[in-house]
């Protein structure tokens, strides 16, 4: 196991953080989006972790050593939210059928906030958890400089 082990895990959930980040942020740009590729409304997307190592966390587990031998997150698809959209009467709307209903992204703004708080506040944990681990390694240098 490296010493920059604990980091190298922070930095690929930072990374996986900011994608999800990201994604949140697309699905509230096209919240009122009703005309994507295809001719369809957007439809809400949402990313997928898993673990990045080929060894399940169990198996790890179930050894009972003090080795961690952990690599992180990564993001393993970007699935699109098969929910089905909201139908809103506008009569005037160029998108709208013969009843006068437009078809709206499935895009729930308070739930997109809900879940961007949320990718924020693990990435802050993630940058304290690097901080501290940065912290330990400069601690160690301390000591074999004395």
């Amino acid at each position: 196991m490296s010493i920059f082990n604990s980091i190298n895990v922070s930095a690929t959930a930072l990374t996986a953080e900011k994608t999800r980040i990201d994604i949140i942020a697309k699905n509230m740009a096209n919240a009122s989006t009703t005309r994507s590729t295809g001719g369809m409304p957007y439809r809400r997307q949402m990313v997928v972790f898993e673990e990045n190592k080929s060894t399940p966390f169990s198996e790890y587990l179930s050894r009972q050593t003090n080795k961690f031998e952990g690599k992180g997150v990564k993001i393993s698809k970007i699935v699109e939210d098969e929910s089905p959209f909201k139908l809103v009467y506008e009569p005037g709307h160029p998108d709208a059928d013969e009843n006068g209903y437009v078809k709206m992204p499935n895009v729930d703004t308070i739930k997109e906030m809900v879940d961007l708080i949320s990718a924020q506040r693990s990435y802050d944990a993630n940058i304290t958890a690097m901080n501290a681990s940065k912290s330990m390694l400069m601690k160690a240098l301390e000591i074999g400089r004395r």
